[in-house]
């Protein structure tokens, strides 16, 4: 596999709090837009999943995940936001 990924190394960003509020509904918002996709590709619920199916058992709301499944999309949320603060930009609440 000739694949290598680097994401940049966001370790020593520090957020302040009320970006870290955001993750969360980041985060939710991340299931939202990943549970569309997959629908509108016709997926749909299923105990397990089935890739000849189209069966997923995350096709939830993002509340009745399981922590790992949130965890993935917090984490997804946390290292874009760290990101966005170590390339320069500031994000403020108008």
């Amino acid at each position: 596999m000739g694949y290598r990924p680097e994401p940049k190394d966001t370790s020593k960003v520090e957020l302040p709090e009320e970006l870290l509020a955001l993750t969360e509904q980041i985060a939710e918002n991340v299931h939202d837009v990943w549970a569309q996709g997959r629908i509108r590709e016709g997926w749909t619920y299923g105990e397990v999943k089935d890739e000849k199916k189209k069966t997923t058992p995350c096709l939830v709301p993002y509340g009745e995940l399981s922590e790992s499944e949130k965890e993935y999309d917090r984490n997804t949320a946390l290292q874009t936001l760290k990101l966005i603060v170590s390339l320069g930009y500031r994000i403020e609440k108008a």
